[in-house]
């Protein structure tokens, strides 16, 4: 059996609605954290997270055009 773990925020190191297993392999995943109310680009390879770049998040919805 696999272990599973949270994804852990780079920003404030809370915790984030995302689960990974032992062998997941992520390459700029954009990673919401709820807490922080941020999105980061992450990497993972082996279990360990390393941050890619913070995304520009402005919290609006989308305009429809008319």
């Amino acid at each position: 059996m696999q272990e599973e773990k949270w994804v852990l925020c780079p920003g404030c190191g809370g915790k984030t609605r995302t689960r990974m297993l032992e062998g997941t392999v992520l390459v700029q995943f954009p990673l919401f954290c709820p807490k922080c109310k941020r999105e980061y680009l992450v990497n993972a390879e082996k279990g360990e997270i390393t941050f890619a770049a913070q995304m520009n998040f402005s919290g609006q919805d989308a305009q429809t055009q008319g």
